[in-house]
């Protein structure tokens, strides 16, 4: 008993804090969305590369025995000259776009944030309503503007003197159909970006402004040193949504001139469904679409790339 007593007691450690479970059921609400919504995104993705790897045409789409062929359908559209013609096209035809929209979204977006408040209340409703236009019901709208008879476009230029535009025909003319759907989707994707940059804009202190404004800079000045390098990232972001929005455009185009006169409008969307309905090769078609995918994502890596190397520099 004395040795019992003796005994030092020791001095038990306290239990580790339980971890708490994380409630299960917020995920399993959100599962179908997410399962639906990676089905919706990931199977058309998939099943276009697959028929990209396969000999799949009319004949092969009825019988539904296609056999894969590797990367033979890959070669034979990187052959073909016109199909670079097309990528050269849709550079230049991408460029152009994104320019006008990224300027006159910034000088709208400016202009928003100058504007009294009901004169921004108008500007704002206007430009909700032209991106809330339908796709569809807009390319109507424009084929009825530039209409060779009754259309305004030929009206109010020959009012002005130019006679020359009477009766003038203007989706016969490849460069004047390539200008229609340049203003139609500089028309369309403005509001997008003017609303987004303006949202951006208010966020900046406006200390910063008066300041360089007592200093005596001028409005150009203020917008390098204070507006543009505190939103680059958004400018990037924005570059980057309308790249992807101006490559992948289809309807606009296919509605107005199916790629012509001749070719002078096909960009590579249009190419791709051309070759796949046209000529019924649906894996050149997937070929063609997937190149274009991988020629898009390669040129916002290195957009991205370049973004980071500014952060990092500034």
């Amino acid at each position: 008993m004395t040795i019992l007593a003796e005994r030092p007691v020791q001095a038990t450690a306290p239990a580790p804090p339980k971890r708490r479970r994380r409630p299960v059921l917020p995920y399993l609400l959100i599962a179908p969305t997410l399962l639906t919504t990676a089905y919706l995104l990931f199977y058309p993705l998939v099943r276009n590369v697959v028929i990209s790897l396969q000999e799949y045409g009319l004949p092969q789409l009825v019988r539904g025995d296609a056999k894969f062929v590797g990367f033979a359908n890959y070669a034979k559209v990187l052959s073909d000259p016109e199909f670079w013609s097309v990528v050269k096209r849709t550079l230049w035809f991408t460029a152009i776009n994104v320019v006008l929209i990224m300027v006159l979204s910034t000088l709208v977006a400016l202009l928003l944030v100058r504007l009294g408040r009901w004169l921004r209340l108008l500007v704002m409703g206007g430009l909700v309503l032209t991106w809330a236009t339908p796709i569809i019901a807009a390319t109507t709208v424009f084929q009825w503007l530039f209409q060779s008879r009754l259309g305004i476009v030929n009206w109010a230029l020959v009012s002005l003197g130019f006679e020359e535009y009477r009766d003038y025909t203007w989706f016969a003319d490849g460069d004047a159909t390539f200008g229609i759907l340049v203003t139609l989707i500089v028309w369309q994707s403005v509001p997008f970006a003017a609303l987004s940059l303006y949202a951006a804009m208010i966020t900046v202190p406006q200390e910063l402004y008066e300041s360089a404004r007592i200093d005596g800079a001028g409005a150009w000045r203020v917008f390098t040193t204070i507006t543009f390098p505190m939103l680059r990232a958004m400018f990037g972001l924005i570059t980057c949504l309308e790249v992807i929005w101006v490559v992948k455009a289809f309807v606009q185009i296919w509605v107005i001139s199916q790629g012509g006169p001749g070719q002078a409008t096909t960009t590579l969307p249009v190419y791709a469904f051309q070759v796949a309905q046209s000529l019924q090769r649906y894996d050149l078609g997937a070929a063609v679409s997937m190149l274009m995918v991988l020629l898009l994502v390669l040129a916002l890596l290195a957009y991205f790339r370049q973004l980071y190397r500014q952060e990092q520099d500034s």
